[in-house]
């Protein structure tokens, strides 16, 4: 898998999906909420086994920046301010593969923890 890298990503109107199109064809429409909970980041993922973070309130998140990280990633920004995920193209490539059953898997955790998708509202009214 280490020899596919995309030939094309390219960010919807709307910046709810990356259109991500690899060397062999396959080309994968990946969400930006899917792209945002499932981050890399160590602020989702945690540093080490059981720290993974369950992040809830992200329905409506939008994609803000793509920034290439060397030849093997991109990072992306995103409109609520988490930045600091590096989207290696492998782990692009899983997310298109098997994006669907890993984001059910989240919305079980957050039905587990009480915790919804739908944003907070700010303001308290």
């Amino acid at each position: 898998m280490t020899d596919l890298w995309p030939t094309e990503l390219r960010v919807s109107k709307d910046r709810r999906i990356l259109n991500v199109t690899f060397n062999d064809g396959r080309s994968y429409p990946l969400p930006a909420e899917m792209l945002r909970v499932l981050s890399p980041s160590a602020e989702v993922q945690g540093h080490g086994p059981g720290q993974k973070v369950t992040v809830p309130g992200k329905r409506e998140v939008a994609i803000g920046s793509l920034t290439p990280t060397g030849h093997y990633a991109v990072r992306i920004g995103f409109d609520d301010g988490h930045s600091s995920g590096i989207y290696t193209w492998t782990y692009l490539r899983e997310l298109g593969e098997d994006g669907e059953r890993l984001f059910a898997e989240y919305e079980r955790e957050l039905a587990e923890k009480g915790l919804s998708r739908e944003p907070v509202a700010r303001g308290g009214r």
